[in-house]
Protein backbone atom coordinates (compact mmCIF):
# COMPACT_ATOMS: atom_id res chain seq x y z
CA UNK A 1 0.00 0.00 0.00
CA UNK A 2 1.62 3.13 -0.68
CA UNK A 3 -0.23 5.28 1.12
CA UNK A 4 -1.44 6.37 4.13
CA UNK A 5 2.17 6.47 6.00
CA UNK A 6 2.19 6.97 9.39
CA UNK A 7 0.48 10.12 10.72
CA UNK A 8 -0.50 10.60 6.85
CA UNK A 9 -4.69 10.32 6.03
CA UNK A 10 -7.66 11.56 3.53
CA UNK A 11 -8.96 14.62 3.80
CA UNK A 12 -13.17 14.66 3.47
CA UNK A 13 -13.70 15.75 -0.07
CA UNK A 14 -10.53 14.71 -1.75
CA UNK A 15 -10.79 12.69 -4.82
CA UNK A 16 -8.46 9.25 -5.04
CA UNK A 17 -7.92 6.56 -6.98
CA UNK A 18 -6.56 3.04 -5.86
CA UNK A 19 -6.24 -0.49 -7.28
CA UNK A 20 -7.93 -3.24 -5.32
CA UNK A 21 -6.25 -6.79 -4.52
CA UNK A 22 -8.67 -8.33 -7.48
CA UNK A 23 -6.93 -5.45 -10.17
CA UNK A 24 -10.55 -3.50 -10.15
CA UNK A 25 -9.59 0.31 -10.17
CA UNK A 26 -11.96 2.28 -8.32
CA UNK A 27 -11.98 6.10 -8.26
CA UNK A 28 -14.11 8.76 -6.02
CA UNK A 29 -14.37 11.26 -3.27
CA UNK A 30 -13.56 10.45 0.10
CA UNK A 31 -16.29 10.67 2.06
CA UNK A 32 -14.73 9.54 5.43
CA UNK A 33 -10.88 7.74 6.70
CA UNK A 34 -10.70 5.48 9.46
CA UNK A 35 -6.81 5.86 10.58
CA UNK A 36 -6.76 2.89 13.09
CA UNK A 37 -8.69 0.72 10.97
CA UNK A 38 -7.23 1.74 7.79
CA UNK A 39 -10.72 1.82 6.08
CA UNK A 40 -11.69 4.63 3.20
CA UNK A 41 -15.02 5.11 2.59
CA UNK A 42 -15.54 6.24 -0.85
CA UNK A 43 -18.57 7.90 -3.16
CA UNK A 44 -18.04 6.65 -6.38
CA UNK A 45 -20.31 7.00 -9.66
CA UNK A 46 -23.32 4.66 -10.07
CA UNK A 47 -22.84 1.48 -11.84
CA UNK A 48 -26.55 1.77 -12.17
CA UNK A 49 -25.83 4.39 -14.19
CA UNK A 50 -28.60 6.33 -13.28
CA UNK A 51 -26.79 10.45 -12.42
CA UNK A 52 -28.57 11.27 -8.98
CA UNK A 53 -27.31 8.08 -7.45
CA UNK A 54 -23.57 7.46 -6.01
CA UNK A 55 -22.24 4.34 -4.95
CA UNK A 56 -20.55 4.10 -1.36
CA UNK A 57 -17.68 1.57 -1.56
CA UNK A 58 -15.35 0.88 1.83
CA UNK A 59 -12.15 0.25 0.88
CA UNK A 60 -9.58 -2.13 3.36
CA UNK A 61 -6.23 -0.22 2.48
CA UNK A 62 -4.88 -3.48 3.44
CA UNK A 63 -5.90 -4.61 0.44
CA UNK A 64 -5.38 -1.93 -2.06
CA UNK A 65 -1.87 -0.85 -4.29
CA UNK A 66 -1.71 2.16 -5.87
CA UNK A 67 -3.14 4.78 -3.59
CA UNK A 68 -3.19 8.39 -5.46
CA UNK A 69 -4.86 11.56 -4.13
CA UNK A 70 -6.22 13.07 -7.29
CA UNK A 71 -6.97 16.49 -5.75
CA UNK A 72 -6.83 17.34 -2.27
CA UNK A 73 -9.23 19.32 -0.66
CA UNK A 74 -8.36 22.06 1.47
CA UNK A 75 -11.01 23.83 3.13
CA UNK A 76 -13.24 22.55 5.61
CA UNK A 77 -16.32 19.74 3.84
CA UNK A 78 -19.55 20.24 4.18
CA UNK A 79 -21.96 19.32 6.81
CA UNK A 80 -23.34 16.00 6.75
CA UNK A 81 -27.26 15.68 5.72
CA UNK A 82 -29.35 15.47 8.61
CA UNK A 83 -31.08 11.67 9.01
CA UNK A 84 -34.66 11.10 9.36
CA UNK A 85 -33.92 8.99 12.63
CA UNK A 86 -37.87 8.25 12.85
CA UNK A 87 -37.96 6.81 9.23
CA UNK A 88 -34.55 4.53 9.72
CA UNK A 89 -36.56 3.24 12.79
CA UNK A 90 -39.35 1.95 11.54
CA UNK A 91 -37.33 0.65 8.83
CA UNK A 92 -35.87 -1.25 11.55
CA UNK A 93 -38.34 -2.61 12.81
CA UNK A 94 -40.15 -3.52 10.01
CA UNK A 95 -37.02 -5.49 8.89
CA UNK A 96 -36.51 -7.33 11.99
CA UNK A 97 -40.93 -7.92 11.81
CA UNK A 98 -39.56 -9.51 8.22
CA UNK A 99 -37.41 -11.55 9.36
CA UNK A 100 -39.50 -12.99 12.44
CA UNK A 101 -41.80 -14.10 10.22
CA UNK A 102 -39.64 -15.42 8.43
CA UNK A 103 -37.47 -17.51 11.55
CA UNK A 104 -41.28 -18.24 12.67
CA UNK A 105 -42.41 -20.39 9.59
CA UNK A 106 -39.30 -22.32 9.62
CA UNK A 107 -39.41 -22.85 13.00
CA UNK A 108 -43.56 -23.85 12.34
CA UNK A 109 -42.20 -26.52 10.01
CA UNK A 110 -43.48 -25.16 7.13
CA UNK A 111 -42.71 -26.45 3.51
CA UNK A 112 -39.99 -24.55 1.37
CA UNK A 113 -43.27 -23.41 -1.05
CA UNK A 114 -44.83 -22.50 1.46
CA UNK A 115 -42.63 -19.70 3.30
CA UNK A 116 -42.26 -18.75 -1.03
CA UNK A 117 -45.72 -18.39 -1.55
CA UNK A 118 -45.87 -16.20 1.76
CA UNK A 119 -43.33 -14.15 0.40
CA UNK A 120 -44.63 -14.02 -3.05
CA UNK A 121 -48.10 -12.36 -1.31
CA UNK A 122 -46.07 -10.52 1.07
CA UNK A 123 -44.95 -8.15 -1.94
CA UNK A 124 -48.21 -7.19 -3.01
CA UNK A 125 -50.50 -7.42 0.45
CA UNK A 126 -48.66 -6.52 3.24
CA UNK A 127 -51.41 -7.54 5.46
CA UNK A 128 -50.81 -11.60 5.89
CA UNK A 129 -49.31 -13.55 9.02
CA UNK A 130 -48.87 -17.08 9.71
CA UNK A 131 -50.95 -19.05 12.01
CA UNK A 132 -49.33 -22.22 12.50
CA UNK A 133 -49.02 -23.79 9.07
CA UNK A 134 -51.65 -21.50 7.52
CA UNK A 135 -50.94 -18.48 5.75
CA UNK A 136 -53.41 -15.44 6.71
CA UNK A 137 -54.41 -12.73 4.33
CA UNK A 138 -56.26 -9.58 5.54
CA UNK A 139 -58.02 -11.67 8.22
CA UNK A 140 -60.46 -13.06 5.81
CA UNK A 141 -58.78 -15.54 3.51
CA UNK A 142 -57.14 -18.67 5.07
CA UNK A 143 -54.60 -20.60 2.88
CA UNK A 144 -53.80 -23.78 4.32
CA UNK A 145 -51.20 -26.68 3.30
CA UNK A 146 -50.13 -27.79 0.33
CA UNK A 147 -51.03 -23.90 -0.21
CA UNK A 148 -52.58 -24.43 -3.66
CA UNK A 149 -55.52 -22.06 -5.24
CA UNK A 150 -58.11 -24.60 -3.92
CA UNK A 151 -56.72 -24.39 -0.58
CA UNK A 152 -57.53 -20.75 -0.27
CA UNK A 153 -60.92 -20.13 2.10
CA UNK A 154 -62.74 -17.03 3.04
CA UNK A 155 -66.04 -15.36 2.51
CA UNK A 156 -66.14 -14.84 -1.31
CA UNK A 157 -65.56 -11.82 -2.59
CA UNK A 158 -62.33 -9.58 -4.04
CA UNK A 159 -60.17 -10.30 -1.19
CA UNK A 160 -60.61 -13.92 -1.74
CA UNK A 161 -60.36 -13.79 -5.67
CA UNK A 162 -57.23 -11.44 -5.12
CA UNK A 163 -55.34 -13.68 -3.35
CA UNK A 164 -56.87 -16.56 -5.69
CA UNK A 165 -55.16 -14.95 -8.48
CA UNK A 166 -51.95 -14.34 -6.93
CA UNK A 167 -51.58 -17.87 -5.92
CA UNK A 168 -52.28 -19.03 -9.43
CA UNK A 169 -49.26 -16.50 -10.48
CA UNK A 170 -46.98 -17.93 -7.98
CA UNK A 171 -47.43 -21.40 -9.18
CA UNK A 172 -47.77 -19.99 -13.07
CA UNK A 173 -43.92 -18.08 -12.45
CA UNK A 174 -42.80 -21.31 -10.98
CA UNK A 175 -43.41 -23.61 -13.47
CA UNK A 176 -41.81 -21.36 -16.27
CA UNK A 177 -39.49 -21.15 -13.81
CA UNK A 178 -38.85 -24.68 -13.46
CA UNK A 179 -39.35 -25.37 -17.54
CA UNK A 180 -36.54 -22.64 -18.15
CA UNK A 181 -34.26 -24.99 -15.99
CA UNK A 182 -35.17 -28.05 -17.81
CA UNK A 183 -34.38 -26.99 -21.31
CA UNK A 184 -31.09 -25.07 -19.86
CA UNK A 185 -29.89 -28.41 -17.95
CA UNK A 186 -31.53 -30.23 -21.32
CA UNK A 187 -29.06 -28.20 -22.94
CA UNK A 188 -26.23 -28.29 -20.68
CA UNK A 189 -26.22 -32.47 -20.85
CA UNK A 190 -25.98 -32.12 -25.08
CA UNK A 191 -23.21 -30.34 -25.16
CA UNK A 192 -21.54 -32.10 -22.68
CA UNK A 193 -22.27 -35.13 -24.36
CA UNK A 194 -21.46 -33.88 -27.41
CA UNK A 195 -18.28 -32.79 -25.93
CA UNK A 196 -16.94 -36.00 -24.60
CA UNK A 197 -17.58 -37.93 -27.97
Amino acid sequence: MAAPGPGEYFSVGSHVSCITCLGQRLQGEVVAFDYPSKMLTLKCAPSSGKPNLSDVVLVNLAYVSDVDVITDRAETPPHLASLNFNKLVNRARAEKEEKLLQAYAVSAGVSVEGQQLFQAIHKTIKDCKWQEKNIIVMDDVVISPPYQVDNCKGKEGSALSHVRKIVEKYFRDMESQKSVQHSQQAQQTQKDSALSS
